[in-house]
């Protein structure tokens, strides 16, 4: 079914860090040209028993390209799916009630068979991942529910950095960062197909598409658009207060949401100390902050990745 390709480009060999390298390129064996980029270690642990994985019908899945709104996107989903439940939402890490599919296959370290926990959870499982379409689950396109949030590339390529600098290690600039993004050679590049392919698919009755830019314009919205789709009704006053629940401040204080442990494990292997004002994990959470992190020339990088897209979104900057 794939095809696994160690590339020889340099530009592969600046991503390596302390958690992720070796990238391979996996492709498609009758569609080479749909592929994506991964470590190996994703490839030995995780390819093919997340391809043969057993979905059930009342599973709730948000599935992102990193750095488009995924955290936001999961306590909302969640919260609306469990009946607005507070106490849980502030006493269990969301990774535990909203855990990360493939995070052993990309960061081995980490001390949690995630694989084993997405399948073993109770039901209905609410399950993360960045996979893009075609590394998913093949059961997966029959009758559980996706929720996918894309975020304009421009904002989602400064937070990725920001990210893969502070916890994964990563020591290039920010500028060479954006090459490697635009020449589609980061981990779970490409983004434009990534976001293509759901995009397609986005009529189908059990997906759901959100844009991260419309949760911040108008939260109570996509709120609703949520519970309609996940066949919730709430009074108003649920919904002002799971909004105010919701808000930036909020999200960014809580401690079951802002995955400060998570940042402390990462840096800790690094060998480097954790400073909060320095690095968050939900960081600024602005439409376009890249305005005041990238260059011109890398900006008309992104516009011209953006524009090889030839789809019809048009995003928000």
């Amino acid at each position: 079914m794939f095809n696994i390709e160690v590339p020889d480009d340099e530009l592969y060999k600046k991503l390596d860090t302390p958690f992720n390298k070796d990238f391979v390129k996996i492709s498609l064996k009758d569609n080479p040209t749909k592929f994506c980029v991964m470590p190996q270690s994703f490839v030995d642990l995780d390819l093919e028993r997340i391809k043969n994985m057993e979905i059930f019908e009342d599973d709730v899945w948000v599935v992102t390209y990193p750095k488009c709104g995924t955290t936001w996107t999961q306590e909302m989903v969640w919260m609306i799916g469990h009946n607005l439940d507070y106490k849980t939402s502030l006493e269990v890490l969301l990774d535990d009630r909203y855990p990360f599919l493939e995070l052993q296959g990309i960061v081995p370290s980490y001390p949690k068979n995630m694989f084993d926990e997405c399948v073993n959870m109770s039901r209905p499982r609410y399950i993360k991942s960045h996979l893009p379409a075609f590394l998913l689950p093949d059961q997966l396109w029959t009758e559980p529910k996706i929720v996918y949030t894309a975020r304009n590339p421009k904002d989602t390529a400064v937070s990725y950095f920001h990210h893969y600098h502070n916890m994964n290690g990563y020591q290039g600039t920010i500028g060479d960062f954006i090459r490697t993004f635009v020449n589609n050679v980061m981990m779970y590049a490409p983004m434009n197909d990534h976001v293509i392919d759901f995009w397609n698919i986005r009529s189908q009755p059990n997906i759901l598409f959100l844009f991260y830019e419309d949760m911040k314009r108008n939260l109570k919205q996509e709120v609703r658009k949520v519970m309609k789709f996940l066949d919730k009704d709430y009074t108003q006053n649920e919904i002002d207060k799971l909004c105010r629940h919701l808000s930036f401040d909020s999200i960014k204080s809580n401690k079951m949401i802002n995955k400060e442990d998570d940042i402390k494990h990462l840096m800790s292997i690094a060998g480097r100390e954790y400073n909060p004002e320095k690095f968050t994990f939900i960081r600024k959470g602005k439409v376009g902050g890249y305005k005041q992190e990238l260059t011109r020339e890398a900006i008309e990088m992104l516009d011209e990745y953006i524009k090889k897209a030839e789809f019809d979104i048009e995003y928000q900057f």
